[in-house]
């Protein structure tokens, strides 16, 4: 990953090399404190890192001081146009803003705000849509493009710089995939900020769920993004989870098993999406490295599952070539996904067992 600079959100590191985080966002009422620590907590169990929630009204702002006491993590306040209510929720225990400087009043308010997040310590997150370019860019441009997105974060983080203020994340998204690409990659040439990484407004879970892959993945392969949001429409538990699989398919986290199966075509001779569907309920709580293989048939069933920790390929007339690694392959016959499934509960004993 390209080294940028460290902020630290509560508890967790982003940037200077730290792993990727993960966040999320509620969709409660945040006056509705029992509702929003409610969602907070399941958004964590999902496995979000940072939660932020939109602090637009005083009542929000007074939320703020329970909701982040009793969090399971840290949170960030999304704010718009009115610097006392970002200046409440600092002063009431937010872990982090996200603003732009430029929409909220003027120059004397953004170094009245930008006081406050030094003396307590908070990082800022500047966030720039593609709906959110200002005009005079917009016009110079011809539209939101990238270099006019990356333009907009960076004129708005000089704001808080020439407050002497230097504990930014920018995010500069689109609602497609190629524009959000370009933009962060112009943003990690142009700058050492760590970068906040999402496809905005990417639709419901089936398509926002492949854009965000995508886009997201594409800059983590590039070595750019700090931190991580896929953004969903509906319920809000279904993003970390896609979020962690995006990072678990690059190999930037090693925590969880990993699955490899056939497509299956007409040489199948074995139930393969039943045996590893088996297989995966099986190892939901494992929270460590081991790599699963079920194929089809013996055309290239056995050089993958080789591949695999352990692996199981169909051999035809209702048996099966169990291979485990460092092992010869065994001819198996019988309940082909149960077998595998002790096999692989065998090995996590051996081993000291699921985590």
């Amino acid at each position: 990953m390209k080294r940028t600079r460290q902020v630290m959100v509560g508890n967790v590191p982003v940037g200077g090399g730290a792993p990727v985080s993960v966040q999320s966002m509620t969709n409660t009422d945040t006056a509705d404190v029992e509702a929003t620590l409610s969602q907070i907590r399941t958004l964590a169990v999902a496995g979000a890192d940072i939660v932020r929630i939109s602090v637009y009204n005083r009542a929000c702002a007074e939320a703020v001081r329970e909701l982040a006491a009793n969090s399971p993590v840290p949170l960030v306040a999304d704010i718009h146009f009115d610097h006392t209510l970002a200046i409440a929720a600092v002063e009431n225990g937010i872990q982090k803003l996200r603003i732009n400087p430029g929409n909220i009043g003027g120059e004397e308010k953004v170094r009245r705000l930008a006081d406050c997040v030094k003396m307590h310590h908070i990082p800022v997150r500047i966030g720039v849509n593609s709906g959110s370019v200002e005009q005079d860019i917009l016009n110079r441009y011809g539209g939101p493009t990238p270099e006019g997105m990356v333009e907009s974060a960076l004129r708005h983080a000089r704001m808080l710089e020439d407050c002497g203020f230097y504990d930014l994340v920018l995010s500069m998204k689109a609602s497609n995939v190629r524009d959000t690409v370009a933009a962060y990659r112009i943003a990690s040439e142009r700058c050492d900020y760590p970068l906040h990484v999402g496809v905005t407004e990417a639709g419901l879970p089936e398509q926002g769920k492949i854009k965000s892959a995508i886009g997201i993945g594409t800059l983590l392969l590039e070595g750019i993004g700090d931190t991580i949001r896929v953004s969903l429409t509906g319920d809000p538990a279904l993003e970390p989870p896609a979020g962690i699989e995006i990072l678990r398919d690059i190999g930037l986290r090693n925590d969880a098993a990993e699955f490899v199966s056939c497509p299956t075509c007409g040489r199948t001779c074995i139930d393969v999406a039943g045996i590893m569907q088996q297989v995966q309920e099986t190892l939901a709580d494992v929270s460590r490295p081991l790599k699963v293989a079920v194929m089809g048939c013996v055309v290239n069933g056995p050089g993958e599952a080789r591949e695999a920790d352990i692996g199981i390929c169909g051999g035809g007339n209702g048996t099966g070539l169990l291979i485990r690694k460092g092992q010869a392959p065994r001819k198996v016959t019988g309940d082909l996904g149960g077998i595998l499934v002790e096999e692989i509960r065998k090995m996590l004993n051996e081993s000291g067992g699921m985590e």
